[in-house]
């Protein structure tokens, strides 16, 4: 990935749900201007979530997905409405495509149900408006909208509307906002086994471009190369940013009035979920002989021999505890719903997941009693470094020394 690439967990994610033959399909089809979706008047013709990444105007860079149908029926359709119900999770926007011919189902009111639990904003987009009577479109007015894939009614008022829905959250900083211009800040990425051949990782990726943006100077270099770039003269870093995989070789090089933290610390704070984190550390020292621990990763990536996530971290909670401990691991959108055998879930930065991806899952977690944190944490926990990657966050400092 290129820096000048919008990554998928920086987009808005908007997402078509319904019943099955409502249309939704021709409906994204005719929003992308592309054949995004398989389009039959058979019903049930999109049988798992279709996902694009796109530049939609007025929006700028989104996904679009299009999900199956919420009717199906059967054992693989319920499966298919379990994973509608995993993308109304990572939803920043909803939009329900009803049948104008036959007004709200029971089935699109579950699902405006689901929708407002999870507080998304969404719109109603009444399908079909070519050859139906629009006498009966009275549910939610101030969010409905008549729209035809035929002809292309309502398409252009369609992605108007959704591009006011879009959150008018606060502009989120990964580091930008803790350094002053001028600051040098010394950027600490191994290249090892692990390491993606011709690339930096995404955390690395958006540190360096948020510390440019601050006017910031990021130095970066290999855990290799860190003891002679800080031994040279002029160089007096404001901060260091390693790798949580170096964090005890490079905390061991780093003095300790410098600050230190990892990406990976900064990717819980970025994705809103580092003081959760913090409280679900602390729950590595209680592990017991056969405590399950759940390893999460919000990506697919091709594993490597001494993969962090499946092999390192696993490795070292091990030698940590001392204690005989069972270790499950889980990728992509493949989260378990139950998450309750587990004594803590330890997920990976979650770069590639929505904000509210993370969040559902860290809510699923504690809501279900187990403690939920991230590799970072742990791995700063367990190399006695976490007291001093937290610095750089006093109230999460203090939060931790009291405990």
């Amino acid at each position: 990935m290129g820096l000048q690439e919008t990554p998928s967990g920086e987009r808005i994610h908007i997402g078509f749900f319904g019943v099955r033959n409502a249309g939704k399909s021709s409906l994204v089809n005719a929003i992308t201007g592309q054949d995004l979706a398989v389009v039959s008047d058979r019903k049930g013709t999109t049988t798992d979530p279709v996902r694009k990444a796109m530049e939609l105007l007025p929006l700028g860079p989104v996904v679009i997905i299009d999900t199956p149908g919420f009717d199906d029926d059967g054992t693989l359709g319920a499966k298919r409405v379990e994973k509608t119900r995993k993308i109304l999770e990572t939803c920043d926007i909803a939009v329900l495509v009803a049948d104008a011919k036959c007004g709200l189902t029971d089935t699109d009111k579950e699902l405006l149900a689901l929708i407002g639990e999870r507080k998304i904003p969404y719109l109603i987009a009444w399908n079909k408006t070519d050859i139906a009577d629009t006498a009966q479109q009275k549910e939610a007015p101030e969010r409905a909208l008549k729209v035809s894939a035929l002809t292309g009614e309502g398409i252009e008022a369609l992605k108007e509307r959704l591009g006011q829905l879009i959150p008018d959250k606060e502009e989120k900083r990964l580091i930008g906002d803790l350094v002053q211009p001028g600051d040098l800040c010394v950027l600490v990425c191994p290249i090892d086994d692990s390491a993606p051949k011709g690339r930096l990782i995404l955390p690395q990726q958006l540190a360096i471009r948020d510390l440019l943006d601050s006017g910031a100077l990021p130095l970066v270099c290999r855990d290799t190369e860190l003891e002679a770039v800080l031994k040279r003269p002029g160089i007096d870093p404001k901060l260091v940013i390693t790798d949580s995989q170096a964090f005890k070789k490079v905390g061991a090089l780093v003095p300790d009035d410098m600050t230190l933290t990892s990406f990976s610390i900064l990717m819980a704070r970025y994705k809103g979920f580092l003081e959760n984190a913090v409280h679900g550390v602390r729950a590595i020292k209680d592990l017991q002989d056969g405590d399950k621990v759940l390893m999460a990763e919000g990506c697919t990536h091709h594993r490597q021999c001494n993969d962090i996530g499946t092999v390192k971290i696993p490795r070292w909670l091990k030698e940590y505890t001392g204690k005989s401990i069972e270790i499950e691991t889980c990728s992509g959108n493949a989260f378990p719903e139950d998450v309750s055998p587990y004594r803590i879930v330890i997920h990976c930065g979650g770069c590639m997941l929505t904000e509210n991806a993370v969040h559902a899952r860290m809510e699923q977690a504690i809501g279900q009693g187990v403690p939920f944190t991230n590799y970072g944490l742990v791995i700063a926990f367990m190399t006695g470094t976490l007291e001093r990657s937290l610095r750089l966050f006093p109230g999460l400092h203090d939060l931790l020394t009291e405990t």
